[in-house]
């Protein structure tokens, strides 16, 4: 790429790309947990797995927020020469790239279940949440201001949307790129490059 063709992510589908990999597994730990007679009983684990749900939703939502909204407030304008990396591409990298975390965390999270009965699924459900939840106060801020948040791709791959390899976000117009205000796939919207006022 010449200089300043910088590839460029959404930030609500970068923080959004983990949540749909955590929520099903962990809906399914959850399921083969309550079915384990573990030592502590079902009541326990799932009353133990409801708080760890809620705390992790919780928890999740709120990391980083405060840098998230101090990017956003500093973002510059993008300009005409940038890439913008489809949705599903971003999905597709977040994926290749944790697969196997998510596997071990399945397990480790169906292991669990002998000790606390689903608990350990609700925790990764929880977390799932929570990212859904950024993903919207992102999309909601997006509407606010009536521009779209992106980090360049390198940085983000590095250490997510708000890693301290992010320096800052840029902006585009709300009808740049093939994802809606929040991550949200945007039906017949399509890519390409993002131009000034956009």
């Amino acid at each position: 790429m010449g200089r300043g063709a910088d590839a460029l992510a959404r930030v609500a589908v970068v923080v959004r790309a983990p949540a749909g990999w955590l929520w099903w597994p962990g809906l399914l730990a959850a399921g083969i947990g309550a079915l384990v007679p573990g030592p502590t009983g079902r009541t326990i684990g799932l009353t133990a797995g409801a708080g760890l749900f809620v705390i992790a939703a919780f928890g999740v939502f709120a990391v980083r927020r405060g840098r998230y909204a101090a990017l956003a407030r500093g973002a510059s304008r993008a300009g005409k020469a940038v890439i913008l990396q489809d949705r599903s591409v971003t999905i597709g990298v977040w994926r290749r790239a944790h697969r196997w975390w998510v596997l071990l965390a399945f397990l480790v999270a169906v292991g669990s279940s002998f000790a606390l009965p689903a608990a350990g699924g609700l925790l990764m459900a929880g977390a799932a949440l929570g990212l859904w939840a950024k993903a919207a106060w992102l999309g909601h801020w997006e509407r606010e201001h009536d521009v779209l948040l992106w980090v360049r791709t390198e940085s983000a791959r590095r250490g997510g949307a708000a890693g301290k390899e992010v320096g800052g976000y840029v902006l585009t117009g709300p009808a740049a790129g093939d994802a809606r205000a929040g991550g949200a796939r945007a039906a017949g919207a399509r890519g390409g490059a993002a131009r000034a006022g956009r």
